[in-house]
Parts: C-alpha cells; sequence; structure tokens
C-alpha cells in the first residue's frame, strides 16, 4: 500500500494498515511528519501552530481510544485549562467561557441576570452534552455498521435526543442574538476562538463538553511532537516513510490504481494507492479530474470556489519574548474596531485570537519567557493578489529534492506582511505593555505559506467545512459509497479531505479507511492500543478572572494533579 501525506490521516492509515497486515510505504512532500500538525524553531523558541486543543486527549470517548492505538498520548501530560476561552469586547469587558456548566452559568448570569432563564437553558444542554460524549461514535464508519449495530447507536442517543436535535437545527448566530446583553449577543459567537457564522449550536456544545471532561486539553511536546509520536508508532509497527518525495501522479492501469509517479520521474508500484493529502490536489492533478461522478465533479469543480464552503486558512503572528508576561491569559478572542480591523489585510471577522502559548508548552520555550500566537482567519485572495510567482517550488540541495522551500514574493507582497506585522505589535504593546521592547524572536505567516508548506487549496487548514453543502455532501458520499472513487479500484481517500472537522478526525479518517479497505480484500479489521510507554497523566491549570487591572505580577498558575482516568464529573 502507498499512502500519500505525512500529515495525521496519512500517518493513521499507515498504522491501521500494519495493524492489519499491510505492508505500507508513506511518502510525503516535507522533511518533517504531522501536515498541518507542525511547529518550527526560531533560535530558542519552537513555534507551534496547531493544538490549541486537542479532542479526545482525556478518557470516556472513543476518540481517546483513537489516539492510544496510535501511540500519540503514552508517557505525557495532558494540560487542561479551567478557561476554554475568553472574549474581550471593545470596551475592555471579558466573557470567560469556563467549561465547567455551573462555574459558567454563575459567571455569565453576573454579567446579565436579565439573560438568566437563555443562560440557564444553554448551561443545561452543556450539562447533557458532558453524557452524551461517551456514546459518540468515532472507531467505527456508520457506513460499514449493520443494522442492528445502527439500531443500538441510536438507542444509545435517545436521552440525548432533544438537546442533540435543537442544537444542531439552529445557527448560533440565530441563537446568540437573542441575548439582551450585547457582549453576550457577540460573544458567544466567538467561544471557538474565531466567528463561524454557519455552525450550530451543535459544535460549541461539542467543545465544551469535551473540554469540561478532560478531554480537549494540550499534549506535552505540543504539535509536532504528536507527530512524532504517531511517525515512531508507525515506525515501529514496520511501516515506512520516504521525505522529500512529492507525488505528481496517480498510475491508473485498466481503471486500477497501480502506484504512483514522484516529480522526480520515479515510479512506485503497489496493489492499494490511498491519497490523505489536499482534496484538490488528488483529484484534479494526481488524476486529472477522472472517475468523479456528478457529486464528486461539482464538489471539485464548482462548489469548493464558493464562498464559505472550505475553511478558511490564517494570517498568524508569533513573538518569542525575553521574558514571562504573567498578565497574558492562555487564550483570548479579541474584538476589534472596524479601524483596527482594516490593518490586517484579508481578516475575515474583526477579531483577533491571542494566546500566550508558553502556558500552554512551557518546553518549547527557555525559562522565565513567553511566546504570543496571534491568529486572524484570513482570506487568501489578497496576498495572492500581492504575489507574483509560483506558489510552491521544487529545487535541489545536496543532492536531494526539496519541496517547501522559501519561494521569492514580490516587495508588494513583503511590504504588506511586514504593515500587517507591525499593526500587531502595536495593537498587542498597548494591550501588554512592554511586549515590543522584549521581541527576541518575530515570525509570521499568511495562507500562501501555508500552500508553501502543505499544497492545501487556498491555504485551508481543515479542508470541507461542516455543516454546509460541501462538508455534508462530503459525509453523505463516504457512507454511501466509502472512501473511494467511482470507476477506479484499489484507490482511496483518507485524512481531512475525506471527512470535516480537525486532528482527531483526520486521525479517525485512516482508521475508517482501513475499515474499507479490509472489507473490500474479505479481512477482519483490528486495531489495538501501544503498550510501549505509560498512560497519559492530567493536570488542570487554573486561569479565571483578575481583579485588578493592569495585573500585579505574580507567579505561574499553580497546577492541580488529576489522576489519569479521572472522567473530570
Amino acid at each position: 500500500m502507498i499512502i500519500i501525506g505525512a500529515g495525521l490521516g496519512g500517518l493513521s492509515t499507515g498504522c491501521y494498515g500494519q495493524m492489519n497486515g499491510y505492508d505500507t510505504r508513506v511518502f510525503e512532500m516535507h522533511e518533517i511528519p504531522g501536515g498541518c500538525c507542525t511547529a518550527w524553531d526560531r533560535g530558542d523558541y519552537t513555534l507551534d501552530c496547531c493544538i490549541s486543543w486537542l479532542l479526545g486527549n482525556g478518557p470516556g470517548n472513543e476518540m481517546h481510544q483513537i489516539w492510544l492505538e496510535l501511540g500519540a498520548l503514552q508517557g505525557k501530560q495532558m494540560r487542561h485549562f479551567d478557561v476554554f476561552n475568553i472574549v474581550r469586547g471593545r470596551d475592555g469587558r471579558a466573557v470567560y467561557f469556563y467549561s465547567d456548566p455551573d462555574r459558567l452559568q454563575a459567571h455569565l448570569t453576573s454579567i446579565s441576570p436579565a439573560d438568566a432563564r437563555r443562560i440557564r437553558s444553554f448551561c443545561d444542554g452543556l450539562r447533557t452534552f458532558r453524557k452524551a460524549l461517551a456514546v459518540y461514535p468515532f472507531l467505527k464508519p456508520v457506513g460499514l455498521m449493520g443494522r442492528l449495530e445502527r439500531w443500538r447507536m441510536l438507542a444509545s442517543f435517545i436521552p440525548y435526543f432533544n438537546t442533540i436535535r435543537k442544537s444542531i437545527t439552529v445557527l448560533m448566530t440565530d441563537y446568540s442574538a437573542k441575548f439582551k446583553d450585547p457582549l453576550l449577543r457577540e460573544a458567544f459567537n466567538f467561544i471557538l476562538y474565531e466567528k463561524h457564522p454557519n455552525f450550530p449550536v451543535l459544535p460549541f456544545y461539542f467543545q465544551l463538553a469535551s473540554h469540561a471532561n478532560l478531554s480537549a486539553g494540550v499534549p506535552e511536546g505540543g504539535s509536532l511532537g504528536l507527530a512524532r509520536s504517531i511517525e515512531q508508532r508507525y515506525l515501529r509497527l514496520g511501516g515506512e516513510i520516504t521525505y522529500n518525495a512529492k507525488v505528481e501522479e496517480v498510475l491508473v492501469e485498466n481503471d486500477r490504481a497501480v502506484g504512483v509517479r514522484l516529480s522526480d520521474g520515479r515510479e512506485f508500484r503497489s496493489d492499494i494507492v490511498v491519497s490523505a493529502c489536499d482534496g484538490y490536489t488528488t483529484m484534479m492533478k494526481f488524476l486529472g479530474g477522472r472517475y468523479t461522478d456528478d457529486t464528486y465533479r461539482q464538489l471539485y469543480t464548482e462548489t469548493i470556489k464558493e464562498d464559505g464552503m472550505v475553511f478558511p486558512g490564517y494570517f498568524t503572528l508569533f513573538l518569542g519574548l525575553r521574558r514571562r508576561f504573567p498578565e497574558g491569559d492562555p487564550c483570548t478572542t479579541h474584538l476589534l474596531s472596524e479601524e483596527e480591523a482594516a490593518r490586517l489585510p484579508g481578516i475575515r471577522h474583526p477579531s483577533i485570537n491571542v494566546q500566550f502559548r508558553s502556558m500552554h508548552y512551557p518546553e518549547l520555550s527557555p525559562d522565565e519567557t513567553s511566546v504570543v500566537y496571534a491568529t486572524y482567519f484570513c482570506d487568501i485572495g489578497p496576498w495572492r493578489e500581492l504575489h507574483d510567482g509560483p506558489e510552491q517550488a521544487t529545487r535541489t540541495r545536496r543532492g536531494t529534492e526539496m519541496h517547501t522551500l522559501p519561494v521569492r514574493r514580490s516587495r508588494e507582497y513583503l511590504a504588506a506582511k511586514r504593515k500587517a506585522r507591525n499593526a500587531l505589535v502595536a495593537w498587542l504593546d498597548e494591550r501588554y505593555p512592554g511586549i515590543r521592547d522584549e521581541i527576541a524572536v518575530r515570525d509570521v505567516s499568511t495562507p500562501l505559506t501555508q500552500v508553501r508548506y502543505t499544497g492545501n487549496y487556498d491555504g485551508t487548514v481543515l479542508g470541507w467545512q461542516p455543516f454546509v453543502e460541501s462538508g455534508e455532501t462530503m459525509e453523505e458520499q463516504i457512507k454511501k459509497h466509502g472512501p473511494g472513487l467511482p470507476g477506479l479500484a484499489n484507490f482511496y481517500l483518507s485524512g481531512v479531505w475525506a471527512t470535516t472537522g480537525g486532528l482527531i478526525r483526520a486521525a479517525a479518517a485512516g482508521r475508517h479507511v482501513m475499515h474499507f479497505i479490509c472489507r473490500d480484500d474479505g479481512k477482519e479489521f483490528t486495531a489495538e492500543i501501544d503498550r510501549t510507554a505509560p498512560p497519559p497523566t492530567h493536570v488542570i491549570v487554573p486561569v479565571g478572572p483578575r481583579r485588578s487591572a493592569p495585573p500585579a505580577p505574580a507567579p505561574a498558575p499553580a497546577e492541580r494533579p488529576v489522576p489519569t482516568g479521572s472522567s473530570a464529573r
């Protein structure tokens, strides 16, 4: 089996392939694993650009089992903040979105007693979702469940049916508009850091409930550390990875996938090909638009070009600071004025998310220093207009082809990056005085940077948007026909383009595609938990509002150990 891409979807596919007796080889165009789940070094600072929360990093749900099967969490400390996100209004008022429904209800009611009834209703729904997570299916694709399995699955949701039904049929934009307090009306839309105008209430419940159950924290070692752990699990299982290897074509003979051709002209043959890289590249370049039925043709030639059908990319600013900033919180979404937003090219909503990332991953920067991670949802269009030339380039370095090296950008593009960087630094320095003078390292990226490193369509980090035509069509297609393509044998899709959502969805996609491959080969699917390291441990890091403004310097928040296996109920 050949697998294209060493992101989490490709690595997961390889792990489950090896567990089921397949000889697998992964081809990855980058020099490291992880895809979007990555980090990079700048001097003494490691800049982690992915995991702000990891669904399933705690027990009590099927998501957790997948991570343990992939060896992703073992031997690591899982860190959980008691506040999922802070949303700070333009007037300085802040909403602390505690994931614990009791604390959240008390806090929100103190902000707006007039909204007490609606607040109680929302928190009651969150209480219900904390219980429902235990029965949410992740291990087996619904399309392969027998009638009895489906009935059992549906029966397990009966106690939560009304809450789930209501939360999936009401958009959060409509739900939040009914709050009387103007800050709450706006803040609820930004619980998940950025505004997702097409999201119903359900994903907000799902994330907060997972967080409350200690199953949406961050793993020690960060994003690249997670990818490396799964890479090592894959190699221990006997898999093989070839880096700096860019696939140009899927080889097809007699309507059967038989291998791949790389950019250097080499061909590699296999019985099965799985593409776990960018969906558009797979369908329209590797396969030249062939083997698409009406549904896939519409998705990849029309729907994908419509606004809101694919997750946007990010503009990202990293700052490595020479000292700690104890007044900084792990995660805050700041609502901007229109004037402030106008200084940031491509911004989708007038807000930025600011994380003091060194609170998530203190091991990734020197002691007594800080890392700031500031991002906003960003359209790629304005950056493309400023750029002249290829978005990716292949060059030979010491006899090896490299595919993610810097490409030449226009002066206008570089000037726009500097302007956005300077605007963000000035904005941060107003709110956290002294930041500008303590900068040791800075790093800026745009959606075009994402294209260079991953080849993802328009710099997206998550592929299809859920809860809209694109994501729902893809999910229905997979349920009905599996992750293959009509008329093409021995070829499968994996990763985020074969599902919707984030890292756990990508990892689950690898498990699911192997279910289908085993079915097609008449084999029984099997998987086992990695026992080479001890189970993960868990700590809770309190956040909470500060009483004074500006806050006085204080020691780092104490960590309260939580026994492994705690359900946090």
